[in-house]
């Protein structure tokens, strides 16, 4: 701890911080052999309590600064490690250590895993303090004791920060925020930097305001929705991460209102359809309802349902200038779930005949109707939400919903939609009867037009008030349960010349992925 703590990191000490990082995570395996998370051990007394704990927030500076300069390993300085014939057995011992460490940089080592990013394997010292920090950012709190890692994690502030703390926290220290807002952006395509950015945003208040006033917001979301967008080639849990992200962001109205002020020229990686002037908020809207729609047709998690229709949620009252092609989605994802709700209710009905004449075992289909259900009046309350706040900017939107208005027909007397219903079906047959009035055969131009000045004319007091949709992320009880086995499964898949045998392994099943 104190040689990861102390050494600078040069082309000279570049391979024994390395092997000091990685003696650690070592040291801290006993984990993956057990089925249980583990709260003792001498090495968990020892990091947590003993003469390491007041090397705490050197270690994790350190280990931030390590992941912030993505060092590349230095070229073999055989000149260094040569043995000379004065030098004796060190020297030959350190030849062979150096050389070694090069074969394992260059080479992976035997632990390497075929689905591994090679850059891991170019910049072995930065992904390796990375899964050391959060293997200790994760260590469980003892019975007397909080981790003094997360503690450090929690309280850091900016080298920028000039002002006093009126309660000085424990383990605190100051770093380069910029530095460390650069090296997030420039590395979501690894889970480690993935989990990293979540621990920030949601434990140190500091980051999150920092993140939150940076005018180039654009280069952090892009990548959290590249990794949303790749859907079918992510683990589910880098899926998780990146959308609860979304979520912490979302939940800031001055963000909600910024992304839609970011116009993007292109997006390469959105191979759908050519988006060429869209904003950062309907990219947004667009990655998250082809996340719900994939959902849908695969894994069908309702966890991710949740997560994602909240992000829209705390977005709707900000929606400004949406672009044609997300207005479509919004509507076209309303219009899929119809269908989906139409059939479950079509399969409930007909079990429903079945048993009342036969006995033998048949799905219940009313649990389905309701999730159903409950997903249909979320989409309808993001809906008359950017209706309520924002119908004057969103003539899109507007445009989308009188093309598609057929749709909403079947929920005006439904007892679970009928409230929310009152605004749509008012909206609908004041925009409806203008354009009546405004001929027939009327271009998709002269149709906005219609739209716009409607817009300003549409008397606000008509449209039902409802209480404001907001949505906040909250961990769940117990989360180390989720976050060590997924914390080591990363150190296990992409540990620079680590290797366990999987035979081992009792803190995941090896065949989930």
């Amino acid at each position: 701890s104190r040689r990861v703590s102390s050494v600078p990191l040069l082309d000279i000490t570049y391979s024994i911080l390395f092997e000091a990082v990685t003696t650690l995570l070592v040291f801290f395996s006993y984990q993956l052999f057990s089925k249980d998370i583990r709260r003792d051990g001498l090495i968990y007394q020892h990091i947590m309590k003993g003469r390491c704990l007041s090397l705490t927030s050197r270690i994790v500076k350190t280990l931030l600064y390590n992941f912030i300069r993505q060092e590349k390993c230095p070229p073999p300085a055989t000149h260094i490690f040569e043995a000379k014939a004065e030098g004796g057995l060190l020297y030959g011992l350190a030849s062979g250590v150096a050389s070694g460490l090069w074969s394992v940089f260059t080479l992976g080592g035997a632990g390497t895993k075929s689905d591994i990013d090679q850059d891991d394997n170019h910049l072995p010292l930065s992904n390796q303090s990375l899964l050391l920090l959060l293997v200790l950012a994760n260590l469980t709190d003892g019975p007397d004791f909080p981790n003094p890692y997360r503690q450090a994690i929690t309280c850091f502030r900016n080298t920028q920060d000039t002002s006093v703390s009126p309660v000085e926290q424990p383990h605190t220290f100051q770093i380069n925020f910029n530095s460390l807002y650069t090296a997030l952006c420039e590395q979501q395509r690894s889970d480690q930097a993935t989990l990293l950015l979540y621990t920030l945003l949601h434990q140190n208040s500091n980051m999150r305001t920092y993140i939150l006033s940076r005018t180039d917001m654009d280069n952090m979301v892009l990548p959290i929705l590249e990794i949303l967008y790749h859907v079918e080639e992510r683990n589910s849990h880098h899926v998780y991460m990146a959308l609860i992200i979304l979520l912490i962001l979302t939940e800031d109205d001055a963000f909600n209102r910024s992304i839609h002020e970011v116009v993007l020229k292109s997006v390469s990686w959105y191979t759908e359809r050519s988006l060429t002037e869209i904003s950062l908020g309907s990219l947004l809207i667009l990655v998250v309802i082809r996340t719900i729609q994939f959902n849908m047709t695969r894994t069908r998690d309702k966890y991710l349902h949740t997560n994602c229709l909240a992000a829209l949620a705390n977005m709707s009252a900000q929606f400004r200038c949406l672009h044609q092609y997300a207005s479509q989605r919004i509507i076209s994802l309303f219009a899929l779930l119809s269908k989906k709700h139409n059939k479950v209710l079509e399969q409930a009905t007909q079990s429903l005949r079945v048993r009342q004449g036969d006995n033998t075992a048949i799905p219940d289909y009313a649990q389905d109707l309701n999730v159903i259900e409950e997903v249909i009046r979320m989409m309808l309350e993001i809906i008359n939400s950017c209706l309520c706040n924002s119908l004057h900017h969103n003539p899109n939107l507007v445009y989308a919903l009188l093309y598609k208005r057929e749709l909403f027909e079947q929920f005006r007397t439904h007892p679970s939609f009928q409230d929310i219903m009152q605004n749509l079906d008012m909206v609908i047959g004041f925009f409806g009867q203008r354009l009546e009035q405004a001929g027939n055969d009327l271009s998709v131009e002269q149709v906005q037009e219609v739209i716009m000045k409607g817009a300003q004319a549409l008397p606000k007091d008509r449209l039902k008030k409802f209480p404001e949709l907001k949505f906040k992320y909250v961990e769940e009880d117990q989360p180390e349960d989720f976050f060590i086995p997924y914390v080591w499964s990363l150190v296990f898949n992409s540990g620079v010349g680590l290797h366990w045998s999987p035979q081992g392994i009792e803190l995941f099943s090896m065949d989930s992925g």
